[in-house]
């Protein structure tokens, strides 16, 4: 069992441990690089992939179900942030504080790299006003985990990724 992410005409199929690993390589590069509503709302979707909150084999989704902003020019800086969070995450940012060594997931984020840099952020569908598949600006926070110093961005799980492992 595990999850897919697609955007565009790519796939990537994760196990349920590499999708966990991406999950804390992320949360922990978007918690250095998200300073905007939007980039909140991310984080939001990323921290929603946490299986030990939502369920193993449950959380994947597809780029292009996200909302990516009014016009092209936010759809453009939206992508950026994403582009900028993954190559910082791929950059080892923080992986000394993980309590594992993550060496395959490098690959998956070189791959999910190409899969946002390929994405027309023109052509994708907005959600309606009562999707929750990607969080609107009433379902996120900015709040960090004081004890993980990362984000805790949702409204329904005030644990970060990190402390909801412990339970």
């Amino acid at each position: 069992m595990g999850n897919t992410f697609t955007g565009g005409e790519h796939a990537i199929y994760l196990t349920n441990g590499n999708t966990a690993v991406f999950v804390d390589v992320m949360m922990l590069a978007l918690s250095a690089t998200v300073t905007t509503e939007w980039g909140y709302r991310f984080a939001g979707r990323i921290a929603q992939s946490d299986q030990g909150a939502f369920g193993l084999g449950t959380v994947g989704f597809d780029l292009g179900d996200l909302d990516w902003g009014q016009s092209d020019e936010e759809g453009a800086a939206n992508k950026q942030l994403v582009l900028n969070t993954l190559a910082l995450a791929a950059s080892r940012h923080r992986w000394d504080e993980l309590d594992y060594f993550p060496p395959l997931i490098e690959e998956v984020l070189r791959r999910f790299r190409v899969m946002v840099d390929d994405l027309d952020t023109a052509n994708t569908a907005v959600p309606g006003p009562d999707s929750s598949y990607f969080p609107g600006p009433e379902d996120v926070v900015a709040r960090s985990c004081l004890r993980h110093r990362i984000l805790a961005p949702l409204v329904v799980n005030p644990d970060c990724v990190f402390c909801g492992d412990e339970h």
